[in-house]
Order: C-alpha cells, then sequence, then structure tokens
C-alpha cells in the first residue's frame, strides 16, 4: 500500500486535465486522513465548473502508477457528470423519488454500467497516452474527402 500527497495527486491532475479537456474546470485536491472505506471520490459543482479532488491517504494502489490511474477515473466522472445527472434525473421521473425496488434494480444497474464504463476508458486513456502516438483523424478525413468528391 502506498502512502500519498498531495503534490503527487496534482501533478497528474495537472496532466490529465489537459488531456481530457477538463482545463477550464477548478479542481481542488483534498488528501483524506481519516478512516475511509473509498481510494478516491469526486464531488462535482457542473453550473461552476468547480470539483473537489478526493483521495485517500492510503488507497488500496499497490504501485504508484495505479494513482494515476484513481486521478483518470475520478476526472471521467467529471466528463460524464452531467449526462450521469440526466439519467438519474430521468430515473426519478419514470420511478418516482421514492425507494421502491423497481427505482432501486434500474439505479443499481445504472450505476454499475457507469462504473465499468468510466473503468474502460480510464484504461483505454492511459494505454494511448502510455503509446504517445498523435490522435488520428484518418477516418474523419476520408469521410470529408468523400462527401467534397476528392477521393
Amino acid at each position: 500500500m502506498i502512502r500519498v500527497s498531495e503534490k503527487e495527486v496534482e501533478e497528474h491532475l495537472k496532466k490529465w486535465q489537459n488531456i481530457l479537456r477538463l482545463r477550464d474546470w477548478d479542481v481542488l485536491v483534498r488528501i483524506v486522513k481519516t478512516k475511509w472505506r473509498k481510494s478516491g471520490d469526486i464531488k462535482i459543482d457542473l453550473d461552476d465548473k468547480k470539483a473537489v479532488l478526493l483521495i485517500n491517504h492510503t488507497p488500496k494502489c499497490e504501485k504508484p502508477e495505479e494513482l494515476e490511474e484513481l486521478v483518470v477515473h475520478e476526472l471521467l466522472h467529471v466528463k460524464l457528470y452531467g449526462m450521469d445527472q440526466m439519467i438519474e434525473e430521468l430515473l426519478s421521473i419514470v420511478y418516482g423519488k421514492k425507494e421502491d425496488s423497481k427505482r432501486e434494480f434500474a439505479i443499481t444497474q445504472f450505476m454499475t454500467l457507469l462504473e465499468s464504463t468510466v473503468e474502460d476508458l480510464t484504461k483505454g486513456y492511459l494505454a494511448v497516452a502510455k503509446s504517445q502516438n498523435s490522435l488520428s483523424f484518418g477516418r474523419l478525413k476520408k469521410s470529408i474527402d468523400e462527401e467534397l468528391g476528392n477521393s
């Protein structure tokens, strides 16, 4: 188990805010030093584009690289937060605000899907970032060439 410093988290945050195009967000880092079951979490204010990144001072990370993965994972929640809130509101409209088994089932399924999607995206972004390859616009360029008759 590793111990986390605010400086390490902020280095990853700065790098990934840029990559994930979250430069216009103000993100505050807080290291949680009390007993906490989570490795990380993020609290988001979509209207003000502000977030607080909470990282456990002893996260369930075995290697330092896993801290970067944790930061990317939480930042991807920021990217998906608008859709997350829209779907949660839709589920409340469909099933009501009162807790019942149908509503809880729908919320649980959505949250499970959200977490697995965020985790898949995290792994994909990290894999691409390590490859150092630039973005390919091949398919888009081909589509434009075809549309303009340049193929």
